[in-house]
């Protein structure tokens, strides 16, 4: 993939750690504490339960049951690598583009102002305007400062935004 935005493009490559806020990592150890002891303690009970209604082999709730056991430790081997990997990433106050501006936007030939967040990519969240570094948009804007503008290429053509605030 090749973008036109070359700080974009080196934050892209380099991109092997995921990014997020403090708020976001004390979300994920609330939650594997959550997964770790109340969770597992209900799959504990749930097999207990499976295994008393006799032969395994044609159990389907067991089976189920262990299906459940495995997503559980699957997410929480998730969270965990994440915490590990993760570079937290402090609100930033600059006036260039980066992992942790709040960005005021405009596309070109409409009226409607847009605020978004930059956050890493499991941080991502539209419906709150939490915008992916490596979404389009989110790459099309890194290493850009207020008054700028930034073409973005989409199923239905270019869309040209334009910068109106960085904090």
């Amino acid at each position: 993939m090749i973008f036109e935005n070359k700080n974009a493009r080196v934050l892209l490559m380099n991109d092997v750690q995921e990014y997020i806020s403090q708020e976001r990592l004390d979300e994920i150890k609330d939650e594997i504490k959550r997964l770790k002891s109340e969770e597992r303690n209900k799959i504990k009970e749930q097999l207990e339960f499976s295994r008393s209604l006799g032969d395994l082999k044609e159990n389907s709730e067991y089976h189920s049951t262990r299906d459940a056991q495995a997503k559980l430790e699957s997410r929480i081997d998730y969270l965990e690598h994440i915490m590990k990997t993760a570079i937290v990433v402090e609100k930033t106050k600059g006036d260039t583009v980066e992992i942790g501006s709040k960005i005021v936007v405009s596309k070109k030939g409409d009226d409607e102002i847009k605020t978004y967040v930059l956050v890493g990519a499991e941080e991502a969240d539209m419906l709150i305007d939490k915008l992916s570094h490596i979404s389009p948009l989110g790459l099309a804007l890194v290493g850009k400062k207020m008054g700028d503008s930034c073409e973005v290429k989409t199923p239905g053509g270019v869309v040209i935004y334009k910068i109106i605030k960085v904090s």
